[in-house]
């Protein structure tokens, strides 16, 4: 155990740091025999095969929506299915795409190329080249990681380019400027990479010049989080920006300008922009005092970019916070600007357009109480849009529309498939005060005839980090594999999360760290004591930092859980900026290093915080040897030291592809989740 006064100094002995190195033989043996364990266990029965096929099949389902984005004139999509399990990059037209059977013509077959180069692939996007998009930079993974190499591809012969560009696999960042230069970090060689393992240099890649020869732009600190580079590619409009990611939240920018070389964009660090033709858009993440006037938290402006770099500082409010509402998310097409506005996690459309210096506005779309409404310009060259609507119980349906100026007009045009008959439950969203007195939303979702009777097996979900928001989506997989075995699925809103703007998210950093875990647990207990579940029938769900949140749980809070679903967790916080990527977050989570910060870091770490002493709920760490993001050494020396201690019920599976999703294609993903399943099962409800 870590005692109350331990500092990074006197760190005691690790016995596990062993398991830290993701490939080392060791290591991967104990893995491997881990994971035979867990499987014979729960993945080997009629029931857990059933179940995987019904998951199996829902992801697979041919009737599925075909997302798509466009470039020039084609319509672009990534397939995956039982037949091409690591997916088609293929495309159609907009009028062939609308219809009920779209003809697709095959771009890429990540299948058939990782047969031929008897290498995995795991396709990781592409980028193509505006304005004719005839050219792309197809990212691919070897294993699922984030590390991919990239490969230029024609996207008129449909064909890699002999002797085009060519990135070896690493964590490259890099954009198009036009058909012969790209703006590229990468891997560079000794003193490139950041102490994050992300690029730190910046340089502008001439077509037909070795990467050796590539022209040094800017170069970020070795302690900042990564390099950033960036190009607007808005016809008539183009720009390219340089600058730091210093950490998570904070950034320094630079516009690339021929004339005048670097020229800072001057905004507050922990302020988000883009620029849309014209304007420059600011969403700040704390007060900005400029120019003799204050702008609140979570608002956004705009203003017109080239009057900005001139140094004019008059701004226009486009979006200005409340109590229970924030900025979500926004997109343009050529002439408007779409907001997604959430009011208690439940989020409404307005469509703004400038005018005349006044912005008008209006609302778009409507969607059923409780669910998701959500639209993007499909390019920056028309005003047309898609839009989905989706909810927990309701599959996701498609709309594309025309924004105008007297009239806005839409249709929906796709339709994707229920997975099991939502007719028999019901969603409610409910408010529980935390520890200190905040008011924390959840949803749940249940059978409507639900018994109060405490036995109901009740999973409850949840995130909590880099205000990342958990908002509806529909419970297609979930449906199947819980809720129609008897389950209840519980989504808890708490801090540290983006539901109600940058001071969710601030009032659970670093030293307030505990706020999420008290608002988590609180959740925990309102639905323990509205008799929906027991502790005996409550398990609690997180995957990443979400991990982090429910390892807390199990530390901190194990006599309200009969069971502990741990995925690709961070855990040991006091190794965690040594480990993978660790050090790109210590803006969030604090820096274990310093002694004054390890001193509340300490206290949600929970690797250091298990006691041999307690009773602990059965728990489940899942992971991925490929995960070069959090890494798998957190799940695993947890899982080594609880079952050194001699606590029972302690499982681990690690599968070896698939990076921090922890799954490479449906099929894998398929088994985990129907292993996830068992295991709640067996502990919740066999009981």
């Amino acid at each position: 155990m870590v005692s109350g006064t331990s500092t990074p100094q006197s760190e005691p002995v690790d016995d596990f740091v062993w398991l830290e190195e993701i490939k080392g033989e060791v290591a991967v043996e104990w893995a491997v025999q881990q994971s035979k364990q867990t499987r014979r266990e729960f993945a080997e029965s009629d029931r857990f095969e059933q179940i995987r096929s019904d998951v199996f099949d829902c992801l697979n389902a041919t009737t599925q929506i075909p997302m798509v984005v466009k470039r020039g004139p084609h319509f672009y999509n990534f397939w995956q299915d039982e037949k091409n399990p690591r997916g088609l990059l293929r495309r159609t037209s907009f009028e062939s795409y609308r219809s009920d059977t779209p003809e697709w013509e095959t771009v890429l077959d990540v299948d058939a190329l990782g047969a031929a180069e008897n290498v995995p692939w795991v396709y990781h996007g592409i980028q193509a080249l505006a304005p004719d998009f005839q050219r792309g930079l197809v990212h691919l993974s070897p294993d699922g990681g984030d590390a991919s190499s990239v490969r230029e591809f024609d996207l008129t012969t449909l064909s890699f380019v002999e002797d085009g560009f060519n990135l070896p696999t690493a964590k490259s960042r890099l954009t198009w400027i036009d058909k012969d230069r790209l703006l590229v970090a990468t891997d560079f060689g000794p003193d490139s990479m950041t102490t994050s393992g992300y690029p730190r240099i910046a340089k502008i890649w001439q077509r037909g010049t070795p990467l050796e020869e590539a022209q040094t732009q800017f170069s970020a600190e070795p302690t900042d989080m990564s390099v950033m580079v960036f190009h607007d590619d808005t016809r008539g409009f183009e720009r390219s920006f340089v600058g730091r990611v210093i950490d998570f939240y904070h950034r320094e920018v630079f516009l690339l300008d021929n004339d005048n070389g670097l020229l800072q964009i001057d905004l507050p660090q922990d302020a988000r922009f883009s620029t849309w033709r014209e304007w420059l858009l600011i969403s700040l993440s704390s007060d900005w005092h400029v120019a003799g006037q204050t702008y609140p938290t979570g608002a956004l402006l705009v203003t017109d970019f080239k009057a900005f770099m001139a140094g004019e500082r008059q701004f226009k409010t486009l979006f200005c916070p409340a109590e229970t509402t924030t900025l979500d998310n926004y997109s343009m097409t050529r002439d408007y600007l779409i907001l997604s506005i959430m009011d208690d996690v439940v989020n409404r459309l307005e469509v703004l357009k400038p005018e005349g210096g006044l912005w008008t506005r209006q609302g778009l779309g409507d969607a059923p109480e409780l669910s998701k409404i959500s639209a993007s310009g499909i390019d920056d060259e028309t005003n047309e849009f898609f839009m989905t609507v989706t909810g927990f119980l309701q599959p996701t349906s498609l709309y594309y529309g025309v924004l105008g100026d007297e009239q806005t007009s839409s249709e929906i045009i796709k339709q994707a498939p229920s997975h099991f008959d939502a007719e028999h439950y019901q969603v409610a969203q409910h408010f529980v005060t935390s520890d200190d007195g905040t008011r924390v939303p959840y949803f749940m979702i249940s059978a409507k005839d639900i018994e109060l009777d405490g036995s109901n097996p009740t999973l409850l979900y949840g995130y909590g980090g880099f205000q990342i928001s958990l908002d509806p989506y529909y419970l297609g997989v979930t449906g199947p594999a819980w809720l129609e075995r008897g389950g209840v699925m519980v989504i808890a809103n708490i801090r540290g999360g983006g539901e109600y703007g940058p001071r969710w998210h601030q009032a659970a950093l670093k030293d307030k760290r505990l706020r999420a875990y008290e608002d988590f647990s609180s959740v925990a207990k309102d639905l323990i004591a509205r008799k929906i579940t027991s502790p005996a029938h409550l398990a609690a769900q997180g995957g990443s930092n979400g991990g982090l949140l429910v390892g807390n749980m199990l530390t901190r809070y194990p006599e309200l859980f009969g069971a502990i679903v741990c995925e690709v967790p961070l855990l040991d916080m006091q190794r965690y900026t040594r480990i993978s990527a660790g050090a790109s977050w210590i803006a969030e989570y604090g820096d274990p290093q310093k002694p004054e910060e390890w001193a509340f870091i300490q206290a949600f770490s929970p690797y250091q915080n298990i006691d041999p002493l307690k009773t602990y709920p059965p728990v489940l760490f899942t992971t991925a040897t490929s995960d070069d993001r959090v890494g798998p050494g957190h799940a695993r020396k947890m899982a080594a030291k609880m079952q050194q201690l001699g606590i029972e019920n302690v499982y681990f599976y690690e599968n070896t592809e698939g990076g921090h999703s922890a799954a490479a294609d449906k099929a894998q993903n398929a088994f985990k989740r129907a292993m996830v399943s068992e295991f709640l099962w067996k502990y919740l409800a066999e009981k």
